[in-house]
Order: C-alpha cells, then sequence, then structure tokens
C-alpha cells in the first residue's frame, strides 16, 4: 500500500495542509516544519502523487517539448538537455512531434488535451504563426531555434542567423576562397533563409561569386543529394552548408565523387553537434550554443509562468567558429 499524506502528517506532528505545501514548489512553509515533513516521508518512504496535486492546484507541471525535426541527430543533443533540464526545474517534459502537422489550431487543441503547463517550440522551420497560436490560447509558449524579431510577439532564444550567414562567409573569404556555394534546408525554413542572406551579402561584398541551392530537408541524404547535384556542374570552391547534417551528406557526395577535402572542396557547417568533432568527420563549423539556448528557454518559460503579464521577449545568443579539417589554412 502507497504511504499517504495523512500518515506522514501524522508521523511528523504537523496538518496535511502542512505536507502539501512542503512538496509544493513555491509554497510558504516554515524550515522547522519542513524539517520535520521531510524527515517524516524518508522515514515512510513517502513520494508526493503529482497527478493528485494537479487535480487541487490545476497545474500539471507538463510542459509540451515541440518539434518537427526528428530525423536531424543534432535533436538528440538538444532534446537531451531540454528533457534534464526541465526536470531539473521541477516540471515534466512530454515530447511530441508535428513533423507532419500543418494545422496549428489542432497542434494547440492536442496540447491543451493533454493539459499542459507550458510549450517550448524546438524548432527551425515550423511557421512564426504556431508559437502565435499558443500565445492566443494563453499558453505560456517559448520559440526555441525561431526566427529573432526586434519586437517579438512571442518569447524566443536563438542565434544571429544573418550574422553566422556572414561568419561562415567571411571564414572562407579570409582562406583566399573566391567561388563560394551555399546548401540551405527547407526554402520556408527561417534559419535557411537568413543564413543565405548573411552569406551571399558578406560573400559579394568580399568580391566573391557566390551560389545557392536548398535540400529538401535538414537531413543527411539530402545533403548528400544536393551536393552530388553541384558536383554534375562546375562546382564551388567551398559550401557553406546551414547544418551540420548537411555537411556530412555533403562530404559524402564529394567522397563518393573521389575529391578529397579540404584539397579540392572546402566545407564549413553550422551547430557544432557531437559527431562534427568525430574523427572521421573532423567538421570545421559555427558553433551553436545548444545549453545556453536550453537554459534561456526554460529561463524564459519559468518567468512567463511568474509573470504573465510580462511582454514576449527575444534573446540572442552568441556563435562562433570551430577550426577542424574540412577548410584549407588561412592565407
Amino acid at each position: 500500500m502507497a504511504i499517504t499524506l495523512k500518515e506522514v502528517a501524522e508521523r511528523a506532528g504537523v496538518s496535511r495542509a502542512a505536507v502539501s505545501r512542503t512538496f509544493t514548489k513555491g509554497a510558504s512553509v516554515s524550515s522547522k516544519t519542513r524539517a520535520k515533513v521531510e524527515a517524516a516521508a524518508a522515514a515512510l518512504g513517502y513520494s508526493p502523487n503529482i497527478l493528485a496535486r494537479s487535480l487541487t492546484t490545476r497545474k500539471t507541471q507538463m510542459i509540451g517539448l515541440v518539434s518537427n525535426n526528428f530525423h536531424n541527430p543534432a535533436f538528440l543533443q538538444i532534446f537531451d538537455q531540454f528533457t534534464r533540464g526541465l526536470q531539473k526545474e521541477g516540471f515534466r517534459p512530454l515530447l511530441v512531434n508535428l513533423s507532419e502537422e500543418r494545422d496549428q489550431d489542432r497542434a494547440v487543441r492536442m496540447l491543451q488535451q493533454y493539459s499542459v503547463d507550458g510549450v517550448i517550440l524546438a524548432s527551425s522551420h515550423l511557421p512564426e504563426s504556431f508559437a502565435q497560436a499558443f500565445v492566443a490560447a494563453k499558453v505560456p509558449v517559448v520559440h526555441a531555434f525561431g526566427r529573432v524579431h526586434p519586437l517579438p510577439k512571442v518569447n524566443t532564444v536563438a542565434i544571429e542567423d544573418i550574422r553566422a550567414g556572414r561568419m561562415a562567409a567571411a571564414t572562407l573569404l579570409a582562406r583566399g576562397y573566391r567561388r563560394l556555394g551555399f546548401i540551405g534546408g527547407p526554402r520556408e525554413a527561417s534559419t535557411t533563409q537568413d543564413r543565405m542572406a548573411g552569406f551571399v551579402a558578406a560573400g559579394q561584398a568580399g568580391g566573391a561569386r557566390t551560389e545557392t541551392g536548398y535540400a529538401g530537408s535538414y537531413s543527411f541524404e539530402d545533403g548528400r543529394q544536393e551536393m552530388a547535384r553541384r558536383l554534375r556542374g562546375t562546382p564551388a570552391e567551398a559550401y557553406f552548408c546551414a547544418d551540420d547534417v548537411l555537411s556530412i551528406g555533403a562530404l559524402a557526395a564529394i567522397a563518393e565523387a573521389g575529391l578529397v577535402v579540404p584539397r579540392d572542396i572546402g566545407v564549413i557547417g553550422l551547430n557544432d553537434m557531437e559527431m562534427a568533432g568525430w574523427s572521421n568527420i573532423n567538421l570545421t563549423t559555427i558553433h551553436q550554443p545548444f545549453e545556453e539556448i536550453v537554459a534561456t528557454a526554460v529561463d524564459l518559460l519559468t518567468t512567463a509562468f511568474e509573470d504573465p503579464d510580462r511582454p514576449p521577449e527575444a534573446r540572442i545568443v552568441p556563435c562562433h567558429v570551430v577550426e577542424r579539417g574540412t577548410l584549407r589554412p588561412l592565407v
């Protein structure tokens, strides 16, 4: 039989309300009472029933962690950090796959059916209207990896993608490349659009000739196919692939064509996911600070719970180039 709240209260010599407050985050309880309750709970082996408590508080502590990019291995790292970060703050993450979902209102209704207290959208190519639909439904939401606006309509945390594109172009120009290529992900993704805009602007300003194109998705196979298509013509001297997994697919296509990186073609990616540093890949890339983005997203969501009337905020985290082995040395 499970130990009840009443049994803990009797052993500690306090009221059942005091036991409940002790195990409710943010509730007021004296240090003396807390110590007595925790000692009694430990002695009896009591664990609070979160589901039962939610019936009283109308708060489930459940957070919808929503994405539509489960084919990208970078998101294994992102989900790992998000779930640990949310659990550390006492929340219960609910992982939701919206890969096939196009109806934002249906997505909102689905999350509401699970009685989530809030939502984190971890996606760069869900339409911005998805996050705004949660705001309209009075569900606290944070868009991680979304497009940053000067006057945001939703809480957002991301790198500055236009600046990342400029950083990639500057890195290639500094190594003497003058025919530059860009391989983006889905055409509609804000990350593709902004990283390409920054890359092309900086490349042209530096006197380089630039070419651009899209892969169907942020995936290894689409990156491989798009690079293979480029190699059938006259390829650029170096490519900025807007995501590491695209870059790894591109590296595979280059090797299949009998070419050598960086001797024949240079490649720079973006994300710095764990496998980018593996010795058989050794990808030069732009580091996107997943850990900082996750911590900031959780902080923004917690702040939204504490101050529901606070205006939406956009936070930009910095990125930087990680030098490895897929570009030639500085000239």
